[in-house]
């Protein structure tokens, strides 16, 4: 199933929503070229979608969760991918 959060969250001078599917990336990824979302917006397990496209992507079908129940859905599916951490910088370095 193709889920998508309200738009909460900030960023570039506009709010954004996070599009995501439990099912599988290829889903995700399809869904996403049917929609004409770019490419560049997927980040590592969703796509960001301006707050101006909400209405129009939830009409084309994606299922309107809470960013709770969306993150929830993508671990229980096994298909959160949290961002790499770097490694701390040492402070002997010159």
């Amino acid at each position: 199933m193709i889920l998508i959060d309200p738009p909460n969250a900030a960023g570039h001078g506009r709010l954004w929503s996070h599009l995501a599917s439990d099912a599988s990336y290829d889903e995700l990824h399809a869904f996403a070229r049917t929609a004409g979302i770019p490419e560049r917006g997927f980040d590592r397990d969703h796509y960001d979608v301006p707050s101006e496209w909400y209405d129009d992507v939830v009409a084309l079908g994606a299922e309107p969760v809470s960013s709770r129940e969306l993150v929830g859905r993508l671990r229980a599916a096994g298909l959160r991918r949290r961002r790499a951490r770097r490694p701390a910088r040492s402070g002997g370095e010159d």
